[in-house]
């Protein structure tokens, strides 16, 4: 066999692969087509302040955690990463509220928040905590999902026990159904609640949010939620030290614009913007999987389109992001270093109507200068908003404004202490992580993408795969991590420790 891999996209997926092939003596060429390692995990600098682009809270390092698994079967040190047990503060239009990392506390402080639906809250959690304790366990052994092939289809069977039974009547229902199990569903600030955490972990909100993935995401930050020094890009770089080390090859700058195959050597080529040509067995497409059509010449369109199954035309979000560099003064000191802010009586989640924030630490010195903070700030937007000339330059701008409105709730004086101001609208997404149309977070986990309808790391051209947020398990750091080790594992059948 011939151990040559080649690695399109240096987002965490794609290094994740790269790294853990690496460390069992493939031979592996990363080409990432921007100047920059992490994807939408990664950053941007101005002077001597860094910006993280995308994620920003930290998941995955607590014991048995992907990060930690990964690093740990690398035999490196993860990134400073501080533990949070106040993950975030939550803000309400008529209530505020902490989401904190014990579950007890958790659902203690919201039975006090709304005591008129205390039992049902607790009955709620207690379902939801249930499940999701089930599902972690079930992913323990990290099976794939949707099978494809009879080992994969084995290793889904041996992951499973009785009580892994007591999931399957969830399989085609979403949150909604839990919610109304309860009747929570018309508390009206309790589903906002609810609904914000699902729209930033899942992509979507409780009506069509899968309810399996959906209580694994309530339940997620139970697990560990962490302040990472400097950024999350921390993890991509540490990630490429590791595979680097290995004899790694990894090149910025390298856009791929075409793979075809060589059937009389058995290879695959590949083709970057300045015309080189790299060959290999393998090539694993860190890639939205939007951007897969147009790489293969038109014999192999018919094999891409039966695997997408009509998803690439599947409405997706994208972003609108505010990178801030704010005086240290004007920063409330009880504010957190992560919050979310609902400012719509309706419960809408997007277009500045809900947002996260994430603030440096006071003494993380990598991020901004003592007595300067940075401010990262996102809200998801339909992305036929910006679609025109005309509409694009005027919604930035209205949305722009709408957003340091809405964050004058938790810091009245924001206008005041900002020193710059960087608006990441999708255009500029587009630009700088080559995601089409600036489209982010991958599919929302309704039940039509999540769980078996989702889209396997194994595409139908033999020794063609996909890692990143477009693929099983999804999103966030966590998600692309497991993609990326799925395929490592579906090339050398290797594990990783439980």
């Amino acid at each position: 066999m011939d151990h040559s891999v080649i690695v399109v996209g240096g987002g965490i997926g794609g290094l994740t692969a790269a790294a853990l092939l690496g460390s069992e003596g493939f031979r592996v060429q990363i080409l990432e087509a921007s100047r920059e390692w992490g994807g939408c995990s990664g950053k941007f600098q101005r002077g001597n302040v860094v910006y993280p682009v995308g994620a920003t809270l930290g998941m995955g390092f607590e014991t048995g955690g992907i990060h930690q698994r990964i690093f740990s079967y690398l035999g490196i040190i993860p990134p400073p990463h501080l533990p949070l047990e106040q993950v975030m503060d939550v803000h309400l239009p008529h209530v505020s509220l902490t989401f904190h990392r014990d579950r007890e506390t958790h659902v203690n402080e919201l039975k006090k928040a709304f005591p008129e639906i205390a039992n049902q809250i607790d009955y709620y959690f207690k379902e939801v905590y249930k499940v999701a304790k089930e599902i972690r366990h079930l992913m323990g052994a990290m099976p794939i999902l949707p099978p494809q092939t009879v080992k994969e289809w084995k290793e889904l069977i041996l992951s499973l026990r009785p009580e892994s039974m007591t999931l399957i009547p969830s399989l085609n229902k979403n949150m909604l159904h839990l919610l109304k199990k309860y009747s929570l569903h018309t508390h009206l600030s309790f589903k906002h609640f609810i609904d914000g955490q699902l729209i930033d972990s899942m992509q979507v909100v409780s009506d069509q949010c899968s309810l399996l993935l959906g209580c694994l995401a309530l339940d997620i930050y139970h697990e560990g939620a962490f302040y990472l020094e400097g950024g999350l890009f921390h993890i991509a770089h540490s990630l490429l030290d590791a595979a680097e080390s290995e004899g790694v090859k990894a090149s910025l700058g390298r856009k791929v614009v075409g793979i075809d195959r060589d059937d009389q050597n058995h290879q695959w080529m590949v083709f970057d913007h300045r015309g080189n040509e790299y060959r290999a067995n393998h090539v694993i497409c860190n890639l939205p999987v939007q951007t897969l059509e147009p790489l293969f010449p038109s014999k192999y369109v018919p094999k891409i389109k039966r695997y997408l199954q009509g998803k690439d035309s599947k409405a997706v979000w994208g972003t609108m992001s505010l990178y801030i560099l704010l005086k240290e003064e004007v920063i409330p000191q009880s504010l957190p270093l992560f919050s979310q802010l609902c400012t719509s009586s309706r419960g809408n989640m997007t277009e500045g109507d809900h947002l996260f924030l994430s603030l440096s630490h006071p003494e993380d010195r990598q991020r901004a200068p003592e007595g300067f903070r940075t401010l990262t700030v996102s809200t998801h937007t339909k992305l036929d908003n910006w679609n025109t000339k005309e509409k694009y330059d005027s919604y930035k701008s209205l949305l722009l404004q709408k957003m340091l409105t809405a964050i004058e709730s938790a810091i009245p004086s924001i206008r005041e202490g900002i020193v710059e101001i960087f608006p990441g609208a999708p255009k500029a997404w587009e630009r700088f992580t080559g995601r089409p149309g600036g489209i982010v977070g991958g599919f929302p986990q309704t039940k039509e993408h999540a769980m078996f309808n989702s889209l396997s790391h194994r595409t139908p051209l033999r020794n063609i795969w996909v890692c990143g947020d477009s693929v099983f398990p999804g999103a966030g750091t966590i998600g692309v991590s497991v993609s990326g080790y799925h395929v490592f594992h579906s090339i050398t059948g290797k594990k990783l420790s439980l």
